[in-house]
């Protein structure tokens, strides 16, 4: 019965056309991706609508990373052992329950749970989209226009999410925003039936102690999300349970870690994770993960601070997006293993041109005078990526299947946690400087300069028909001069911001180049044999 049961899975997908399967990977990866975003890009609003804060609000964002950040790892043992459509179905259908599920949410509390359930949902979509997408290409295209397109999905997304929030909001506030979702999750539903994913051959491979690890894991990578998302705002020296959740994810990660040391068959092999080529890997994905977070981090939060939403922004989103399908697309044309050095070489290039010229803003700066570096931005995001992931994932199938989950893992640490370091990195950051610069302009301000004073007074002429009384008057002016000082600090943090991801990218492509003319990267290593598996 099985083996008719895949023959015809077979026979369909070969009846099917690729194309449809690259617009079945685009689907999930936008259902997926919304999902993460839609909340992330819009606090100020949801907050409105569930009587919360600011900070209560961005629970909502911790609550769904939580789980999301580790669940990867389990998932691709879950999918070999009880068979790629079952995985495929019912990680589908427990989406599209849990999106109903935002319609019925009133109160922050609610909110919070169903988001963790979120999370935990949402995490199999990402696997699905790789594997759709991978199904539509031979062999030899798998690991360049397939990833290549893949990626880009992924990254489309958070732009998108802005792009379409306003719009949604209007519609229907919350409810508006996962209507859309919703929409998308039914379609993908129909979708994973009609078109089935080449089976694979079942195997027992979920132990015990793999249950044990990954819990472990779990709840170390969840705390250590709960402290990124939320750090910055409780502030890191000021909330005594930040440090208590980072101690808990020190001792269960190093416990976990122990465990898979001393397991013949490790869920993930630890020593392979701690040798030189990986541990180079990872730091240089981390590094560029933690740079691109300017253009979601940073850039946004800059015309926020300026007063610009969402809706006013949306060319530059467009812009962005079409940038990153055109490098895409060069990326794939181009892609090999001997020209992966010089794609990242470009993909700096693009990172540091465009920081550069975003750090020469002022409070003049709109959106149009940042189309071109964000453009840069978002081109060098998918030019970087698809072949570091190519590049690792060919190694990894080089020693044999057992090394992919381990490689899965580290790719997906770096890009989920990374991400989330580099939000609160450059949050704090900007927070600090923002300090620094209020002090100094401070300094400079006193209201015997008759400069000043005359500034405070033209400030609160604009409510002089308003308000008789001359002493609150001139108090309301100085409460303006005040806002501006306030906004000039704030634009100059965002400006030491952008320089600093300059400078780093451009630490990072010396140490490319440097590398490179040692010979000491992308360089073949030999390989052991891989252990016949049973």
């Amino acid at each position: 019965m099985r083996s008719a049961e895949q023959a015809t899975a077979t026979g369909t997908h070969r009846s099917r056309h690729p194309i449809a399967y690259v617009a079945a990977s685009t689907l999930l990866s936008m259902t997926q991706g919304l999902g993460m975003n839609l909340i992330a890009t819009n606090i100020p609003q949801i907050q409105g609508y569930l009587g919360a804060t600011n900070i209560e609000a961005t629970w909502l964002v911790a609550a769904y990373m939580a789980p999301n950040v580790s669940l990867s790892i389990a998932l691709i043992k879950i999918r070999n052992q009880y068979g790629l459509r079952n995985f495929a179905e019912l990680s589908i259908a427990l989406f599209v329950l849990v999106s109903l599920l935002h319609l019925f949410v009133t109160d922050l509390h609610s909110a919070i749970m169903i988001r963790f359930v979120s999370g935990i949902a949402a995490a199999p979509l990402s696997s699905l989209a790789f594997l759709y997408m991978l199904e539509a290409f031979s062999p030899a295209r798998k690991m360049t226009i397939g990833i290549c397109l893949v990626l880009t999905n992924i990254s489309l997304a958070s732009p998108l999410a802005r792009l379409l929030s306003p719009t949604l909001l209007d519609i229907g506030q919350w409810q508006g925003l996962y209507m859309f979702e919703i929409a998308l999750a039914l379609i993908a539903l129909g979708v994973i039936y009609v078109l089935p994913l080449t089976p694979v051959p079942r195997a027992k491979v979920i132990e015990k102690l793999d249950i044990v690890s990954y819990l472990l894991i779990a709840v170390g990578f969840g705390c250590t999300a709960v402290v990124l998302v939320t750090g910055r705002l409780y502030w890191w020296r000021e909330a005594p349970w930040l440090g208590i959740l980072l101690a808990i994810a020190i001792v269960t990660v190093t416990t976990a870690v122990v465990i898979e040391l001393n397991r013949e068959k490790p869920l993930l092999d630890i020593r392979w994770l701690a040798s030189r080529e990986i541990v180079h890997f990872a730091g240089t994905i981390l590094l560029f993960r933690l740079a691109v977070s300017e253009q979601s981090a940073v850039a946004n939060n800059f015309f926020q601070s300026v007063g610009l939403q969402n809706d006013q922004i949306s060319l530059l989103y467009i812009i962005s997006m079409l940038a990153m399908v055109a490098a895409c697309f060069c990326c794939a044309a181009v892609m090999k293993p001997e020209r992966v050095p010089a794609i990242h070489a470009a993909a700096l290039i693009f990172l540091i041109v465009g920081s550069y010229m975003d750090s020469q803003s002022t409070n003049l700066t709109r959106p149009i005078n940042m189309y071109v570096s964000q453009a840069f931005i978002a081109a060098a995001t998918a030019l970087f990526l698809p072949p570091a992931m190519s590049v690792g994932l060919m190694s990894a199938l080089k020693r044999g299947p057992n090394y992919i989950l381990s490689f899965i893992m580290v790719f997906l640490s770096t890009q989920s946690l990374g991400g989330l370091l580099g939000q609160a990195a450059f949050g704090t950051f900007i927070t600090i400087r923002e300090k620094f610069h209020s002090n100094i302009i401070a300094e400079h301000i006193a209201m015997s300069d008759p400069l000043v004073a005359q500034r405070a007074a033209q400030l609160a002429n604009a409510y002089g028909r308003v308000i008789a009384d001359k002493t609150l008057l001139s108090a309301e002016g100085t409460a303006f001069l005040s806002q501006q000082v306030t906004r000039e600090a704030n634009i100059l943090a965002y400006n030491d911001a952008f320089l600093l991801i300059a400078v780093m990218s451009l630490c990072a492509l010396v140490a490319l180049l440097t590398h490179v003319a040692m010979g000491g990267l992308y360089r073949p290593r030999p390989t052991p044999a891989a252990a016949p598996t049973s």
